[in-house]
């Protein structure tokens, strides 16, 4: 049995309605005073297709699969936005005042058997917005 298990999946939507993972960064660009005090893993929804198709191909494809490019705070989302798209008015603060919370690591190397080579957070975090503006979910 083989189990793929991704994380926050972003990237281009092919459904018409909002799904969680793009409604996240669809709060931070659409005008939210604060971000969240939380870290997730993330990953494009392009690599869990092609992972779901590998572990399917891949004879020796076993066990459970955790798909992750990077686990970021949301503040280091925020930093990303920021620099794609410096016209945007991103939240400047946490929305509570504790300390950040800690990442977290998720090992890739299992996955890397299956001959995954991750996209980015960057450019997902980029389909994602442009997918959200051909969408008519944000206008700008």
């Amino acid at each position: 049995m083989v189990t793929i298990n991704p994380a926050m999946v972003i990237g281009p939507l092919l459904q018409p309605t909002l799904n969680t993972s793009a409604a996240a960064i669809l709060n931070i660009i659409n005008g939210g005073q604060t971000f969240p005090n939380m870290s997730f893993g993330w990953i494009n929804v392009k690599d869990v297709a092609n992972a779901h198709i590998q572990a399917f191909e891949v004879p020796s494809a076993n066990g459970r699969y955790c798909l992750v490019e990077r686990v970021v705070h949301y503040s280091e989302v925020v930093k990303i936005l920021r620099e794609l798209y410096p016209q945007l008015q991103l939240p400047e603060k946490c929305a509570d005042d504790k300390p950040f919370e800690p990442t977290f690591q998720v090992s890739k190397e299992k996955t890397k058997t299956l001959g995954i080579e991750f996209i980015p957070l960057e450019v997902s975090l980029k389909e994602t917005v442009e997918s959200l503006k051909e969408k008519k979910f944000v206008n700008f």
